[in-house]
């Protein structure tokens, strides 16, 4: 299961990780964002110990989105050292996800 990550624990949790971190960025009114997560909560299972995976509800947590722009969701941002390092705008296939997350391992 993906990690809630919020505005209150962002840094520790996101920038402060020694793993690659990949977040999704959602709304429980996005259509698409319902189609992605359970795939986001299948690929913390798979990575569990190797990289840190997390959602973001963009409704609560005004200040993360903002800061990294997020216009669109689902917004998946993966993060290497505190930066991003890669990221996929809307619905993509599992497979596409776990590509640009084992180039970051």
């Amino acid at each position: 299961m993906a990690l809630e990550i919020t505005d209150s624990n962002f840094n520790e949790v996101v920038l402060n990780s020694d793993k690659p971190v990949l977040i999704d960025f959602w709304a429980e009114w996005c259509g698409p964002c319902r189609m992605v997560g359970p795939v986001v909560d299948e690929i913390a299972t798979e990575f569990e110990g190797q990289a840190v995976i997390g959602k973001v509800n963009v409704d609560n947590n005004p200040e993360i989105s903002v800061k990294y722009g997020i216009r669109n969701i689902p917004a998946l941002l993966f993060f290497k050292n505190g930066e991003i390092v890669d990221k996929q705008i809307g619905a993509v296939p599992k497979s596409v996800l776990i590509e640009k997350l084992t180039k970051q391992l």
